[in-house]
């Protein structure tokens, strides 16, 4: 199984990724507010500021505070 590293060794599984977006565009916030009625929201940020929001297959959002370009990289190293 391959695994991504969100920063602060947070780690998810490559393949259950659909999808990575900057947190700062409007759509995201209102995306990570459903999340969090929900409680499917993972924040891995460390009190830091969000800089990408990770959805997975299973509808969970995952907040980071590593770069979406970053975080690209390291999945396209974890392939």
């Amino acid at each position: 199984m391959k695994t991504v590293n969100l920063g602060f060794d947070n780690i998810v599984a490559a393949a259950r990724i659909v999808c990575i977006a900057s947190a700062g565009a409007a759509p995201m916030k209102r995306l990570k507010e459903e999340a969090r009625k929900e409680r499917k929201l993972v924040d891995v940020t460390n009190g830091r500021r969000t800089r990408s929001i990770v959805i997975t297959d299973s509808g969970h959002v995952i907040l980071s505070s590593i770069q979406p370009q970053t975080l690209t990289q390291r999945i396209e190293e974890a392939s």
